[in-house]
C-alpha cells in the first residue's frame, strides 16, 4: 500500500462516516444495531466533526512529498485506528453494535495494517 492510496481510503471513510454522524447519528446507530440519546447524539456529532479534521489531513496530505510530517501523520493514523479496532471488535463481541458492525472492525483493521506498515518500511528514495 502506498501513502498516496492510505490516504484516500481513510478520507473517503472519514468523509462517508463524518457525513452520516454530524447529520444523522441516529439513523447509522439504529443500523447498527443500538441506538442514541442526548447525549450519545451529541457525542456523535463532535466524533463527526473530528472525522472531518481527519478528512482535511489526509486528503490535502496525501501528494505530500517524502518529508518528516509523513510519520506523524501516520503514527496518528496508527494510533487512532489501533484504538477504534480494539474499542469496536470489544462492542461487536458484547453485542453493542449489531454484525454490521464487523464491516467498521474490517476499516479499522485496513488502515491500522496500512499504516503501521508505512511506518515499519524505510521511504524510497526514488
Amino acid at each position: 500500500m502506498t501513502f498516496k492510496n492510505l490516504m484516500i481510503i481513510k478520507a473517503i471513510v472519514c468523509l462517508s462516516f463524518g457525513i452520516l454522524l454530524v447529520f444523522v447519528p441516529g439513523v447509522l446507530m439504529d443500523f447498527l444495531g443500538t441506538s442514541l440519546g442526548p447525549g450519545g447524539t451529541f457525542l456523535g456529532r463532535v466524533y463527526g466533526a473530528g472525522l472531518f479534521g481527519t478528512l482535511m489531513l489526509t486528503w490535502f496530505a496525501k501528494n505530500a512529498a517524502e518529508s518528516e510530517a509523513r510519520r506523524p501523520i501516520l503514527l496518528h493514523l496508527f494510533v487512532y485506528d489501533a484504538i477504534g479496532l480494539i474499542v469496536t471488535v470489544l462492542a461487536v463481541i458484547s453485542g453493542v453494535l449489531n454484525a454490521l458492525g464487523w464491516g467498521i472492525v474490517a476499516v479499522y483493521l485496513v488502515i491500522t495494517l496500512g499504516s503501521g506498515y508505512l511506518l515499519t518500511t524505510k521511504p524510497s528514495t526514488a
